[in-house]
């Protein structure tokens, strides 16, 4: 397998995971690549390796610049197991290799997963030479383990990203001019709602200190590598991290025989008749991973279950459970839903809606087994009330 120049003396050597679709309950359906990065100097660098089933994708494509076992230095940006996997196969191969990581993090997060401690740990504003490159250390924890760091190569203007400004994509191109933009930052997007979210406070300050820097080529650890469309997705983080959605609305629901279903429709109707754009998402076709990205950017976000066994459906108790996980907050929401007798859902829905953060904009809506036309009218005119 080739290895792909970024720059002189520098390739990326990963690999492609075309048939990946779960990644801890987000769903990938595009694959994703698992980047590592060779640079040829004085010292022989390896800037991070995949998951452990590719490592022979991986040696394959150093082998083609360079025998893998001449390599002097890895640096290790991130502990998770599709950055670090292969460690064992490299120092394997190269015994005698620096493994420089963060302290005392990654020092740690390594030594539980691989059973040794011969590792160099490293702290922002440190800095090693390789020959005629240096590289520099920043450390970004909680993005989005403790441990993570980025790599940043002053001479060339490339930061070695990690998980920061990634995308879960597999394809044959390598950079962001040669794929398909709008796909690229919607796999961004996604992957940003669904891993960074919650960590939206040291996204910003990562963003501050990558904004700072001189970069001409960002190289992350998965998906396509940035070198035209830079600042387009600067901007784009600055804005996801900011957590200030100004628009949009998501209606999130399941429905048993389809009463809730008329409530969703409804709603998004008052939404959409309102001007403010509205996606509408039955959690019977929709996974809860591809709703986030739109809930990263939406103000309103209303979500309906019909009562079971006294209880919201396993489905909304999913997405509700991963939701608030995210902790999106500041956005404004409500729950609805119909219900035979009890009707307990539509209260729990409300409960979990609150412990994500969000401000409840109104009462819950409740209708007892299948709401009349002029129910539906009342539940419009509600809404839209509400939004004037």
């Amino acid at each position: 397998m080739k290895a792909t120049k970024l720059k002189e003396n520098i390739y990326w050597v990963g690999a492609i995971d075309w048939n990946v679709r779960n990644f801890h309950g987000y769903r990938t359906g595009r694959g994703t690549t698992y980047g590592a990065y060779l640079i040829m100097d004085e010292k022989v660098t390896l800037i991070d390796t995949v998951k452990a089933p590719f490592a022979e994708e991986m040696l394959s494509r150093i082998s083609d610049i360079i025998a893998p076992e001449k390599i002097d230095i890895v640096i290790s940006n991130h502990v998770e197991l599709d950055h670090s996997g292969s460690l064992p196969a490299i120092r394997k191969l190269c015994p005698n290799a620096s493994i420089y990581t963060s302290g005392p993090a990654g020092v740690k997060g390594l030594t539980a997963h691989f059973g040794t401690d011969s590792y160099i740990p490293v702290k922002s504003g440190d800095s090693i030479s390789i020959g005629r490159r240096t590289l520099n250390f920043v450390s970004t924890p909680m993005l989005h383990w403790p441990d993570n760091m980025v790599t940043y190569c002053p001479e060339e203007k490339i930061l070695f990203s990690n998980d920061a400004f990634g995308q879960h994509f597999a394809s044959t191109e390598r950079f962001d001019d040669e794929a398909y933009l709008p796909v690229i930052l919607e796999e961004a997007k996604k992957y940003y709602g669904n891993i960074i979210m919650c960590y939206g406070r040291q996204a910003q300050t990562a963003w501050n200190t990558v904004n700072s820097l001189d970069i001409d080529m960002i190289a992350p650890s998965h998906g396509i590598i940035w070198r035209k469309n830079i600042r387009d997705i600067m901007e784009a983080y600055a804005l996801w991290s900011g957590n200030e959605p100004s628009t949009g609305a998501v209606v999130v629901y399941d429905s048993m025989w389809n009463s809730t279903d008329a409530m969703a429709k409804t709603i998004s109707e008052a939404f959409c008749d309102s001007g403010i754009p509205t996606r509408l998402y039955d959690l019977k076709s929709n996974h809860y991973s591809d709703i986030v990205p739109d809930i990263l950017t939406c103000k309103y976000i209303a979500v309906g279950s019909p009562t079971l066994n006294s209880q919201m459906l396993p489905s909304v108790a999913s997405f509700l459970c991963y939701l608030k996980g995210l902790s999106p907050k500041n956005r404004e929401a409500f729950a609805f839903g119909s219900y035979g007798w009890g009707g307990q859902s539509i209260e729990l829905v409300e409960k979990e809606l609150e412990a994500c953060g969000f401000r409840i904009c109104m009462d819950k809506i409740r209708i007892q087994y299948i709401p009349s036309a002029e129910q539906l009218r009342e539940i419009y005119t509600t809404i839209r009330n509400m939004l004037k």
